[in-house]
């Protein structure tokens, strides 16, 4: 059954236009949304397990900006890197190549969503002086160590689930990997919407694209990277203008903590989005579009 999504109306006034790119050895594939002539360009790094459709929600509600979103590689339609292994470093070194290979002018805004924040964090403490955007939106920054969250005994499970999922013969791995019914039991722990329709909607999403990876490798990698790292370790090589969008709720980094991540940057702001988790993209993308538009215009 199609389940409708609240923001197709406002997502189907957005121009689009889709493209790939070799980097590093992965086929990437990339939808470029909004006027191409803008003068500011975004470019938007998904969390662990999506594709470029976990954001669109928020590229819905932004006007005047170009928004290029790629697949992460080995996820959605984007073919795995064979230059690089599928961890911080090598998600890092494909996300400068990437964004050197578009050839952008004007002011360049990186935004990484959950794992693409940590991408995004890492990717820049490495980068060069000629490889530094204008400024960087982290949106449900992951802002310390997972097992530290408020469920880190979810986390633990979750670090069992993927181990198992490793050990296994590769065929019930991978099955494992995809099943459905942990599928939905994770996505009914961080849908905090009391709305049946825009739950419905989450979880839809979820059974839709949060299997769309390649193989049981790319996943296992990355994996490893979204618990063995967080975006503190990074934050004091970020000089940007940085905005940190976090939400109340969130399970997976308290509010208290991102108010301290914040303080790691040499200059960022908060805005912490109330009654929301770490579904912010999905729940509550209007207020997240907001709070990157007043950032963007206070810095234009």
């Amino acid at each position: 059954m199609t389940v409708s999504s609240p923001y197709a109306a406002a997502l189907g006034r957005v121009p689009v236009r889709e493209g790939t790119a070799d980097v590093l050895g992965s086929t990437t594939r990339f939808w470029d949304y909004g006027d191409p002539d803008a003068a500011t360009t975004l470019v938007l790094v998904h969390g662990f397990r999506g594709d470029h459709h976990g954001l669109e929600p928020v590229v819905a509600q932004l006007d005047g900006v170009r928004m290029v979103s790629p697949d992460l590689p080995g996820f959605g339609d984007s073919t795995p890197m064979t230059g690089a292994a599928h961890d911080v470093e090598g998600y890092g070194s494909w996300l400068r190549a990437f964004v050197s290979g578009l050839g952008l002018t004007g002011r360049v805004v990186l935004l990484g969503h959950s794992f693409g924040s940590i991408v995004v964090a890492g990717s820049l403490a490495a980068a060069s002086d000629s490889a530094r955007p204008d400024a960087v939106v982290l949106v449900n920054p992951i802002g310390q160590p997972a097992l530290q969250g408020p469920r880190g005994v979810l986390t633990r499970l979750a670090i069992f689930y993927y181990w198992l999922a490793a050990v296994l013969p590769e065929r019930l791995g991978f099955a494992l990997l995809r099943n459905r019914v942990i599928v939905r039991v994770m996505s009914v722990a961080m849908a905090k919407t009391k709305e049946p329709a825009l739950r419905r909607w989450i979880h839809d999403q979820h059974d839709r694209y949060f299997s769309a990876f390649s193989d049981r490798r790319v996943v296992l990698e990355a994996f490893r990277a979204s618990v063995s790292h967080d975006v503190s370790e990074y934050a004091a090589r970020i000089p940007e203008p940085t905005l940190l969008v976090a939400a109340e709720k969130d399970d997976i980094t308290p509010i208290a903590a991102e108010y301290r991540l914040q303080k790691l940057f040499p200059q960022a702001k908060l805005v912490a989005i109330p009654e929301v988790g770490h579904l912010i993209h999905y729940e509550t993308p209007e207020a997240a579009a907001r709070a990157i538009q007043d950032f963007l215009k206070a810095r234009a």
